[in-house]
């Protein structure tokens, strides 16, 4: 597939080699009602919904978290807290394009979500998401109906692929496979088919959105205070830690690590209100945006960042 020359249409310039990040970041600004892209210069270059926008009428509110679609074209978010998901047009005047669940409604029967986490909109035009109270992962297509699940409602047990236990992420993969984290304690390798390849325990009992890296480990973050960020094996095995235990690098409930090109490791440290980004080698944060346990809306400031994906 040919990728959407994204920054052409958005009107942004290249990110010069060596930059830090290196490229333009896109967080989903919880409790802020917001997704920004910052430039690696700190200046917030798009943003949606714009002042006034959808959010002031209280139709968007909450993103936990913002991906880049498959084709480049579009976002997708999930308002984990108001039961819905939702693509945006990745345009100068972006747009809801698509919307799925009902506003503050919880329920399991078709067209309703209970908590949902880490929606992704995948090449095939499908949206999955993980649907953390019904404890289950969903595929939906354009028309709204479920054509694919993995787990069930009103079953929330440790038993995959029969049942799940409140799956808060759901990684594509590539191949068309799922990486699920379970809170609780585990992540789960599962193919096209849906079959199980692996189930791992975690080193914390609330994982957040594993993340598969090109060496089959795993990348995951620990929603925890003190949090850590954890790369382990298939096997269970810690092979990198970072989780200082007080003092100016430690974190609170990072839900989401990404490693980035230039090998660090970006972090969303929720409750300290920041997105960090960690040298891998040194452990050091080498890069933030936000105040450390400030919460705030003006540029510098965020407040409960929950997602973040670098514009590819």
């Amino acid at each position: 597939m040919q990728r959407d020359p994204i920054l052409g249409r958005l009107g942004l310039p290249p990110v010069a080699n060596g930059s830090t990040p290196p490229g333009y970041l896109m967080i989903a600004d919880r409790d802020n009602n917001r997704v920004i892209v910052l430039s690696p210069a700190k200046r917030i270059v798009w943003r949606f919904p714009a002042a006034g926008g959808a959010a002031a009428a209280g139709t968007f509110t909450q993103p936990d978290d913002a991906f880049v679609s498959a084709d480049g074209r579009d976002i997708s978010t999930n308002q984990e807290f108001a039961e819905t998901i939702a693509v945006i047009s990745l345009t100068r005047h972006p747009r809801i394009v698509w919307q799925y669940g009902h506003y503050d409604a919880q329920a399991s029967t078709p067209g309703y979500l209970a908590h949902p986490d880490d929606a992704y909109a995948l090449a095939n035009g499908q949206i999955q998401v993980a649907d953390i109270i019904n404890c289950r992962v969903l595929w939906l297509n354009h028309a709204k109906r479920i054509v694919r699940s993995i787990g069930r409602p009103g079953d929330c047990n440790h038993h995959p692929p029969f049942s799940l236990s409140d799956p808060n992420g759901d990684t594509p993969l590539p191949g068309g496979g799922v990486l699920v984290t379970e809170i609780g304690g585990w992540v789960d390798r599962f193919d096209r088919l849906g079959h199980l390849m692996w189930s791992v325990r975690t080193p914390t009992t609330y994982p957040s959105d594993a993340q598969l890296l090109p060496s089959g480990n795993i990348l995951v973050a620990g929603y925890n205070t003190p949090g850590r960020v954890d790369i382990i094996n298939p096997h269970g095995r810690v092979l990198w830690t970072y989780g200082p235990p007080s003092g100016p690098g430690a974190l609170a409930r990072p839900s989401l690590a990404l490693a980035l090109p230039n090998g660090t490791i970006a972090a969303t440290d929720d409750w300290h209100h920041r997105v960090v980004l960690i040298n891998r080698a040194s452990k050091k944060i080498v890069w933030q945006y936000g105040h450390d346990g400030v919460p705030g809306s003006t540029p510098g400031y965020l407040n409960k960042p929950d997602g973040l994906d670098l514009l590819p």
